[in-house]
């Protein structure tokens, strides 16, 4: 009976639409997202850039399903927190939080992009 049951609840998860299983490899790429929009902020070393770079990985980490959207939200949760305590005033985090809600709800990234930053990023 036990076994039965097992095999019931497997076909459920296995036919669901939540799909758990991509959830990991979605949360492995958001952060390689997030990681690649900040090695590009750092590269192009642009001022006030940081927010379109924020927005960015954030947008990019999102698409990726609920795995991407989940490490896009902590990885920018601990990079605000470490900010923090390196004295960024509470305005400019409040900015910085405001373009990571923005990227992960899917808004357009180019919202907070400064004028003249190269086509490459």
């Amino acid at each position: 009976m036990k076994l039965l049951l097992a095999g019931i609840v497997l076909i459920f998860m296995a036919g669901s639409e939540a799909q758990w299983y991509n959830y990991p490899v979605q949360a492995a790429q958001g952060a390689g997202d997030m990681w690649r929009a900040y090695q590009d902020m750092k590269k192009s070393n642009w001022i006030n850039g940081d927010k379109y770079f924020h927005a960015r990985g954030n947008y990019e980490a999102a698409q990726r399903g609920p795995g991407g959207m989940w490490a896009a939200e902590v990885i920018s949760e601990l990079r605000e927190l470490m900010q923090g305590m390196s004295g960024q005033g509470p305005e400019d985090e409040a900015a910085d939080q405001a373009a990571n809600r923005w990227g992960r709800s899917g808004g357009d990234p180019n919202r907070y992009r400064p004028e003249g930053l190269p086509a490459q990023y």
